[in-house]
């Protein structure tokens, strides 16, 4: 039986969440689907030609993200890819993906963006994989609680570290931008961004951590890590990277007290980086992944191949689409 390719309607929507139900455990997704107001048009299904149901669905999410020298583009990120189980092996995505295409291009998008753990199902679509990393090891023993003595009491702390607050939104989006004014593949975020898509993929603020100067009480470093089975994931970070030990030790206390044994972090090393490290990991490893690719549409294959291996480029995960 042969698919209608078309691009959704509100009426869909009802079906569109079902189908994202029952393809992820990702309740927020219809949430950041509305964030586009453009969301139909940007949105691709394949229905049954009897019109019964819709078999499969790509979202092309328009975003402005930083080339190789930081200069923002527009770029078609890809997202929210399903497909009913019983309908796969049809090449339904593929079909759907040539619509994004058309349209990106279309749109004036300078390439496109996705991530995904199967590879192989846009390599034929003409998306290629690029290598990005992160640092991996056993959590340091500095992170242990104490067990039979009492602990000696720590110096002062030059950065006292404590949980987020709502009060501190606009202090962490600017330590954000001000961290990424430059970044390759970093993605500008709108106020719906940092009101819907941040906290879909973190949570609350109230569950990240901020460092503070200890004179001027000035917010100093966020940081954002979550548990991912026996170990915790720092996801992002911005601010000032002195402050970095100590929002590492906060973060490796908490990670021991919930029985965690392990650290990953995703934030791109630098001397700052590198040097605070050993406060979280004990055996910190470089672990290269290819889970990103991209696809050239308007600007030259060679430019986004340098804006997504450029030194210090990273997609934080808060930017998923």
């Amino acid at each position: 039986m042969s698919a209608i390719v078309r691009t959704a309607t509100p009426a869909d929507d009802p079906a569109l969440a079902a189908l994202w139900k029952r393809c992820f455990d990702s309740p927020h997704l219809a949430a950041l689907h509305a964030l586009d107001p453009d969301r139909h048009r940007h949105t691709f299904v394949a229905q049954n030609d009897a019109g019964e149901r819709i078999d499969a669905v790509v979202v092309y999410v328009p975003r402005l993200i930083r080339d190789a020298d930081g200069t923002p583009r527009r770029v078609g990120g890809i997202g929210s890819v399903a497909t009913r189980p019983e309908a796969r092996g049809q090449g339904l995505v593929r079909r759907l993906l040539a619509a994004a295409e058309r349209t990106m291009t279309a749109e004036q998008c300078a390439w496109s963006l996705l991530f995904t753990g199967t590879p192989g199902v846009y390599r034929g679509s003409g998306w290629q994989e690029f290598a990005s990393g992160y640092t991996e090891g056993t959590l340091a023993a500095s992170s242990a609680p104490e067990q039979g003595t009492l602990a000696p009491s720590p110096a002062p702390d030059p950065y006292p570290v404590r949980a987020a607050t709502a009060r501190d939104a606009v202090e962490v989006a600017a330590l954000h931008h001000a961290y990424n004014a430059r970044r390759p593949l970093s993605s500008l975020r709108a106020p719906e961004d940092w009101a819907v898509r941040v906290p879909a993929w973190y949570g609350a603020l109230e569950q990240s951590l901020v460092a503070r100067d200890p004179v001027s009480g000035a917010l100093t470093g966020w940081i954002v890590a979550q548990h991912a089975g026996d170990c915790v994931e720092v996801r992002e970070f911005a601010g000032t990277e002195a402050c970095l030990g100590a929002l590492f030790a906060a973060v490796g206390s908490r990670a021991a007290a919930a029985g965690l044994s392990r650290a990953r972090v995703r934030i791109p090393v630098t001397p700052g980086v590198r040097a605070a490290l050993p406060v979280l990991l004990a055996d910190a490893g470089q672990v290269t992944e290819h889970v990103g690719m991209a696809r050239p549409l308007h600007a030259p294959a060679e430019s986004v191949r340098a804006a997504v291996t450029a030194p210090g480029a990273v997609h934080w995960y808060g930017d998923s689409f």
